[in-house]
Order: C-alpha cells, then structure tokens, then sequence
C-alpha cells in the first residue's frame, strides 16, 4: 500500500498539481466565508463545498467542466433545503435522505456530469446532517456554497487551470442496457436498499451519527460496478477508516480544535486526500478520517469514543453495501469484467487499424485518441479485476488467470504505445509486411471477442520496430486465448 502511493508514477505531476490546486481553493473559499461574515457552520459548509467542486467534476473537456460546476448549486441547494427543513421532522428527513441516495445514484446514467452532481447533492444532505443544520441557519449556508463554489471555479478555471494545456480526457461510456439491464439502475436500487439498512442499523448505533453510516454506504458504490469491486472498496473504506482513527487519536485530539494546528492538519489531510485518491481508496479514506475528526475537534466535541463510534457506523454502512449487493439484483464480477476486456480487446482493433492506416498514409488517420481510450479501459479493467487479485481471495486458480490477463493486456497497451510512436515519425512508410501483421493482429481480436479458437501463432519473419511492436502484440493476444477461456472452457470469473 505504501509502495502504490509514494512509488505510483504521476506523469506530467497531474496528480501534485490537483492536489496542490485544491488546497488553495478550499482553503481561499474558507477565507472568502469567513470574510463574509458567515459562522464556523457555514464555512465548514463552504469548504465542503468547494472541495466536492474540485474533486467530483471530471468532465472530459474544460468546457463541459466549468459548465458542470455551475450547474452544482443548482443540484445542491434545494437538497440543502430539504435538510434544513425537514431536520425536526425525522420520518420525512429519513424518506428524503433514501430519495437522494437512490437517484444520485441514478444520475450516472448521463456519465460524468451525472455522477457529479449527484455526488455533490448527495453531500449537502450529508452536510446537513453533519452540522445539524436548521432553517433558520439557510440563507447563510446557502450563500456559503454559492461564494465557495465560485471561489473554486475561480482557481480551477482562472488562477490554475493546467488542464488548458492537456488534450481531452477519453471517458468510456458507461455499460448498455434498458430497465433492470442497466447497471447504474441495478445500483440505484442496491445503494437505496444498502442505505436503508445502514439508516434503520445507524440509529440504532446512534441516534446523533446515524448519518456516517449511510455515508459509508453511499462511497461504497462510488465508482463501482460489479459485487465484487463493491465488497473490496467496502473492505477498504473499513480498513482506511481504522488505521485513519489510529492517526487521530495522535493528532487530532491532542489538538483539542486549536486553530492554526487544526488549519495544518486539514490542508495536509485535503492534500493527502486529492493526491492519494487516483492510486489508492485505503490511503483517501485514512485522510477523510482524519480531516473530519480535525473538523469534530474544531466543533468541540471530538473524544476518541466518538472515533470509536464512527468506526461501528463506518462498519454498519460497509455491512449494508455488501448485503445490498449480495442480496438485491446482483451485477456479477464475470459479467462486468468480461465486457470490460471485451471493450478493450475492442480498442486494440481500433488502435491497430488507425495505425495500419496511418503508415499506409492514408489522410485524417490518428490513433492517437484510441489509445487514450485504451488507457482509459484499460483502468477499468484493473478495477473491475481488484476483486480477483485481492490478497484475500482465496481462489488461487483464478487469481492467477486474472493477473496473468492483466499482465498481457499490458503488454498489448505497451507494444500498441510503441506502435503508435513509430506511426509518428513521418519517415515511416507502408510496407506490405506491417499490413498483413495488422490484419493477423486484427483478427486474433475478432476471434477473442467472438469466442472462436485462435489459429495457432508463430513468431513471423521480419524485423524494424514497427513490426517488432505488431508482433509483440500478436505474441501477447495469442497467449491471452487460454487465461480468458480455462480449459473447461469456463470464464475468466465465473459465474
């Protein structure tokens, strides 16, 4: 864990400079509110905030971005309301709180403008939650998000906005299907059942932090598909949630809410949490934990039994998840992991086509944007595999194929990156040899995606770079035939 995050490589310091970025905005948001008057709720408000309009926007494009963060009032305030209203009314409260929960999770349906604003909707109703907000204290919550949010947009889109120079982001659409079919129906229907347990098993834990629990629940199905990436990242959540209480009790209740210490260890926290989020969900939530126990100190009612207490609620909302997505219409690790290979065996075609293309001199070809998306599949992949490769796993057999997958998938993005550096240079010319290796690579994919047998391989005569990276890939899509399909002819995953 330790060598993914301080070892994991950040080309281009994205991951420094996101980080770095969000420390300045929410901390000159928290400035902004406190300049405008506003209380220690509405600036914890407007931090939240802000931080939500950093980290959640993941638009391809800066355009679709900065539309997205100005649409993120508009999904947040009149679910801020609710909460106020409804804070003396615990039924209604409850209902709505199951609602938001549901069709948050629902909106990711429209990819990631959906995903975006219904996390930061979800999050204001925790918000409320968090700081017992009240009607009476609205208007100034309220305003906090609107000046906290413009103060983000401000740094993200005018002081430092290094994404300008950085092509477009590829996102992969989201899996097909209508009604139940569809995943991101299936879990709204999971995370809303998941919530409700958490919600009714919360309260009983405690009639005051019932809310983390649900909370938990909620992060569990953040960016999760199948049962098993579900069960892992809850696996996680509880384990960074244990070892984050650990620092706490070292940092933040000693601190017993003084002011510039509590200021340092909530930007460091912010900063570990941005930096750390891409590579590991362990490391994140550790940060989470301390930031929110720093935020209870500053309240004044931090003491370790309330760490304690959250640790329970934290394993009560994992708990829900889990049954949630044992219980409650399944996604299957095979069925998603399957289409995710499938897609990005799909995009190798691609990406090798394009290049075919591009050394024959045909006009307007350029892989270039392909292999972004491979890259970009190619982490879903991994994502969708965690469950099979996690240490606690104890089906070797399949272990194994799975990390012998992810290893020549791998192999086909680097020999296809090679490829493509080669396609670049303008000395390159067609050769009728790079063309039947292009047509032999393309057709071990159709025979792969189509559950036909590869014709046996051999290592092709030829030499150059060019052919060398075309013949690494067929090397590498012919020796992916047997961990896809065991011998019983059964899947990667199983049923």
């Amino acid at each position: 864990m330790l060598k993914r995050v301080f070892l994991a490589p950040d080309p281009g310091r994205i991951r420094l400079r996101f980080a770095a970025r969000a420390v300045l905005g929410i901390g000159l948001a928290v400035v902004v509110c406190a300049l405008a008057g506003h209380s220690l709720t509405g600036a914890v408000t407007g931090g939240l905030a802000a931080l939500l309009a950093l980290f959640t926007v993941t638009d391809p494009t800066v355009r679709g971005q900065a539309l997205t963060t100005a649409l993120l009032p508009a999904a947040g305030l009149p679910v801020l309301a609710a909460a106020a209203l409804l804070h003396d009314h615990p039924v209604a409260r409850d209902l709505a709180f199951l609602a938001v929960v549901g069709l948050g999770v629902y909106a990711r349906r429209w990819g990631p403008r959906g995903h975006s604003l219904g996390v930061f909707a979800f999050m204001m109703y925790f918000a409320a939650q968090f700081l017992q907000a009240r009607s009476e204290q609205l208007a100034e919550v309220s305003a906090s998000v609107l000046l906290s949010v413009l103060t983000a947009a401000a740094v993200r889109f005018g002081l430092w906005c290094y994404e300008r120079r950085l092509p477009p982001a590829v996102v992969p659409p989201p899996p097909a299907g209508t009604g139940l079919a569809r995943v991101t129906t299936r879990q709204a229907i999971q995370a809303t059942t998941g919530a409700g347990f958490a919600l009714v098993m919360g309260q009983l834990v405690s009639g005051q932090r019932w809310y983390w629990a649900v909370g938990a629940t909620w992060w569990v199905f953040v960016n999760t598909t199948s049962r098993g990436e579900t069960l892992v990242r809850g696996f996680r959540r509880v384990l960074g949630t244990v070892i984050g209480i650990g620092l706490a009790l070292f940092v933040a209740v000693p601190a017993h809410g003084d002011g510039p210490l509590t200021a340092l260890v909530v930007a460091v926290s912010v900063f570990g949490i941005f930096y750390t989020a891409a590579v590991s969900y362990t490391w994140m939530m550790l940060w989470v934990t301390v930031l929110a126990a720093m935020l209870y100190g500053l309240l004044g009612v931090l003491t370790p039994g309330l760490l304690a207490l959250r640790l329970v609620e934290t394993g009560v909302g994992a708990l829900g998840a889990a049954l949630a997505v044992a219980l409650v219409l399944p996604v299957t690790t095979h069925s998603v992991t399957d289409a995710w290979i499938q897609r990005a065996l799909r995009c190798v075609h691609a990406c090798t086509a394009q290049t075919a293309a591009r050394l024959a001199g045909t006009a307007g070809a350029d892989p270039a944007p392909t292999v972004a998306e491979l890259e970009q599949l190619l982490a879903r992949v991994r994502l969708s595999v965690a469950p099979l490769v996690h240490p606690l796993n104890p089906m070797l057999g399949r272990k194994r194929r799975a990390r012998r997958v992810l290893g020549l998938l791998d192999d086909c993005a680097r020999e296809i990156r090679g490829l493509v550096a080669v396609a670049a240079d303008p000395e390159a010319s067609h050769d009728a040899r790079l063309a039947a290796a292009c047509r032999r690579v393309e057709a071990a994919v159709e025979a792969l995606t189509g559950g036909r047998d590869l014709a046996a391989w051999t290592a092709p005569a030829g030499t150059g770079p060019a052919l060398a990276h075309l013949h690494g890939l067929e090397r590498a899509l012919a020796e992916l035939a047997a961990p896809l399909r065991a011998p019983s002819g059964s899947p990667l995953v199983g049923a």
